[in-house]
């Protein structure tokens, strides 16, 4: 039941957000846009459904480990899988300071999960299993090409409210344009629109992300801790960031960033420290996430 409802979630979720960008190449173009934006979405769907995992990895800079690379890291998620009764995914390594990691591909066999060099970096082994838990848990719901397919339609119907924009502000185009009030009103409310559908699957993803993970290694606490420790890592990271603003640019050091447009695929978003990112959060609030596992525990103790 599980599959089918989290299948059924992944078609609603394709058909919303490519109805989403045929209306918004309606509005803008007309009947020719309606008719190009429909072919689009069509291949677009295509594309993402089989390169899912390609394109996420790839946006991210993920590199895959080789057979002797991360013991440790590759021993605990194949005696993961194995536990939940899903084939060995891929693993990739981020090269990046800031604590983090995803999971992606269209099902559990074309499955990967990334995590970052700093993950490995802060993370004692029960933290580590509880993250890793977490992140084959996407994988064992079947979600992880929502993520994907939500992040490259969402940016193409942004990409087309921008080119939309361009149009009304230097002309162009032919006589089948549509009409100029209702493509200013799609160029505002279509990424808008996007986003909260978006939000609407991510959030919920995490919260069952997390039960999964906490009951497939019978620790909540272990994924209550690593969760603790990476939320202090935002807020290391966040008042860096701020005493950066003073730096001149010469003297900072370079940091990596996440591509925004992945950032939900994140067990922790990666955009905590702008004021944005908190007004559209992607993920739940990590307090709320904590104090569920903590009942969860408190559950299976008494």
């Amino acid at each position: 039941m599980n599959g089918f409802s989290n299948t059924l979630r992944t078609w609603t979720l394709m058909a919303a957000l490519g109805g989403l960008l045929v209306a918004v190449g309606g509005l803008i173009g007309g009947q020719t846009g309606l008719v190009m934006a429909f072919i689009f979405a069509i291949a677009l769907n295509g594309f993402v459904y089989w390169k899912s995992d390609s394109l996420a990895l790839r946006a991210n800079g993920a590199r895959e480990l080789g057979p002797d690379e991360q013991p440790r890291l590759r021993s605990i998620v194949a005696l993961l899988a194995d536990r939940a009764g899903i084939p060995m995914p891929r693993v990739y390594l981020v090269e990046r300071p800031e604590p983090n990691a995803f999971a992606t591909g269209r099902d559990p066999r074309h499955a990967a999960i990334a995590v970052t060099t700093g993950l490995l970096e802060v993370m004692d082994e029960r933290q580590l299993i509880g993250v890793l838990a977490h992140e084959l848990s996407h994988v064992k719901n079947r979600d992880t090409l929502i993520g994907t397919i939500a992040a490259t339609i969402g940016g193409a119907i942004s990409f087309l409210a921008q080119m939309g924009q361009f149009q009304l502000l230097f002309g162009g185009g032919d006589d089948d344009g549509g009409n100029p009030i209702l493509a200013l009103a799609a160029i505002i409310l279509a990424p808008i629109a996007a986003m909260v559908i978006q939000l609407a699957v991510s959030r919920g993803r995490e919260y069952l992300a997390d039960s999964t993970g906490a009951t497939l290694t019978g620790d909540p606490e272990g994924l209550a801790q690593a969760l603790e420790t990476l939320r202090a890592q935002q807020q290391r990271g966040g008042g860096l960031l701020a005493r950066m603003r003073g730096v001149p640019m010469g003297r900072r050091q370079p940091r990596t960033q996440a591509n925004p447009a992945f950032s939900h695929l994140w067990i922790v978003s990666p955009l905590s420290g702008s004021d944005m990112a908190r007004l559209f959060a992607t993920h739940p609030p990590l307090e709320e996430r904590i104090a569920r596992l903590r009942r969860m525990r408190l559950r299976r103790a008494a």
